[in-house]
């Protein structure tokens, strides 16, 4: 049996069944992550030089896509390296760092799209009050609940998880995972247990949250025929980011928690790491498809560019 002290290195087993297809996959994925950084990159920029973008809505946005940026560079360099490898190791460290990349990532997604939902609550039921409400003082608040409470939150688990003594150092995964790293612990882990169910209960108050929010914006929109328009333009895209980012976070969840040997290795991928696929790349398209001021934004800035 392992030790701590004994365990420097994990090796991840994610990528066990793919050998032969290793650089099909690699190029795929090198590909998907380039248009993740093109989609976002663009989008950025766009609000950053747009003045007329310059208001609250955009500003979440913009850091939308920098978190999206910011977790997929925890993720994809080291799956990219390990297509490339024969052996799938990542560093006690390493490992550390990347789980607390990812679960800030996560962390601070939710708490944007928590704060998103009170802008739009406000825009729509209270479009009189919105800029009194919504000052720069208001917005600096709001994003610095949504960057510094997720990183804060994060190093409580990660010091729970560096107490544990390990007892092995297969990870059966394709990135670092606390409670996959947990689970390699010799001793009770019942205090990270206490503390993810915390995490997961939190969560739900803030989804019950953005629930409300948009239970009163639905109810103020379904007044009149603009209010209906107004929803469909501004409040539908930050509906599709939270349901596409819900459901590929209980992909995670439903797997890391809940699953078995007894399911292929490539189902079990696919579940861990769609909402490090799908959010990062749709949410862009999304409000760049969805948000007129936006579309407008990047055709004049392209034009300027080929000009």
């Amino acid at each position: 049996m392992e030790n701590l002290s004994d365990v420097t290195t994990f090796t991840l087993n994610g990528l066990n069944e793919t050998r032969i297809h290793n650089n099909a996959f690699f190029a795929f994925t090198f590909l998907f992550y380039v248009g993740i950084i093109f989609v976002n990159v663009t989008l950025l920029a766009t609000i950053l030089l747009e003045k007329s973008l310059h208001e609250p809505m955009y500003i979440f946005i913009s850091n939308l896509c920098v978190n999206a940026l910011y977790g997929t560079a925890g993720f994809y360099p080291k799956l990219l390296a390990d297509f490339l490898s024969d052996t799938h190791v990542i560093s006690y460290t390493g490992c550390l760092c990347q789980v607390f990349v990812i679960y800030t990532f996560v962390r601070c997604e939710f708490t944007i799209l928590t704060v998103m939902s009170y802008d739009r609550y406000v825009a729509i039921c209270k479009p009189l009050e919105y800029y009194s409400i919504m000052t720069p003082l208001c917005i600096g608040k709001c994003l610095l609940i949504s960057w510094l409470v997720p990183f804060c939150e994060q190093i409580i688990p990660i010091v729970l998880t560096t107490r544990l003594p390990l007892c092995g150092s297969y990870i059966d995964k394709l990135y670092c995972e606390n409670w996959s790293v947990v689970k390699l612990s010799c001793v009770d882990t019942t205090l990270n247990n206490v503390f993810g169910y915390i995490c997961i209960f939190k969560y739900f108050l803030q989804f019950l949250f953005i629930v409300y929010s948009y239970i009163l914006i639905i109810r103020a929109c379904l007044q009149s025929s603009e209010g209906r328009k107004k929803f469909i333009q501004t409040c539908s895209p930050h509906l599709i980011t939270l349901i596409s980012f819900t459901v590929t976070m209980l992909f995670d969840v439903m797997y890391t928690r809940y699953g078995t040997r007894n399911t292929s290795q490539t189902l079990r991928n696919i579940m861990a790491v769609e909402f490090l696929v799908i959010p990062p790349l749709l949410n862009p398209l999304i409000y760049g498809l969805n948000l007129t001021q936006i579309r407008r934004s990047v055709q004049k800035l392209y034009i300027k560019q080929t000009l």
